[in-house]
């Protein structure tokens, strides 16, 4: 459980943002999970069922963080923040792709990190702790 209150005003606001975008990159990834089991030829059920089953713990994982963080527990935003900084070097990678899709993909990552790195969001958190 956490030692701190639950996050109150600018810093749950900016919290709860940023929960919302990684609740939608979890959902991508639950739902990419899902299409990737339905679509296995007899070449690829093995790759297939692992890359399935990997994206559904790390959708599942995600939520839950994201949840456990709007819940005041600071622990919660490290992963997050990594799976952001992840988020964006796929947006660079998907950068040859026409249309939306990586600018959408970068642009939550950065607002989602802006969220969880704003400074209301680490006093809320007790961040700013000395160690």
């Amino acid at each position: 459980m956490s030692a701190h209150a639950r996050p109150a005003g600018t810093a749950r606001n900016l919290l709860i943002l940023a929960a919302t975008f990684v609740l939608a990159e979890a959902v991508t990834c639950v739902v990419l999970a899902v299409l990737g089991i339905t679509d296995l030829d007899g070449d690829s059920i093995g790759t297939g069922l692992g890359v399935s089953a990997i994206l559904a713990i790390y959708g599942g994982f995600q939520a839950w963080a994201a949840w456990r963080v709007t819940l005041g527990e600071l622990w919660a935003r490290s992963p997050l923040v990594v799976t952001q900084i992840i988020q964006l070097i796929i947006a660079f990678n998907l950068a040859d792709i026409p249309g939306w899709i990586p600018v959408l993909v970068g642009a939550a990552a950065v607002v989602t990190l802006a969220c969880l790195l704003a400074p209301p969001v680490t006093r809320a958190l007790g961040g700013d702790q000395p160690v």
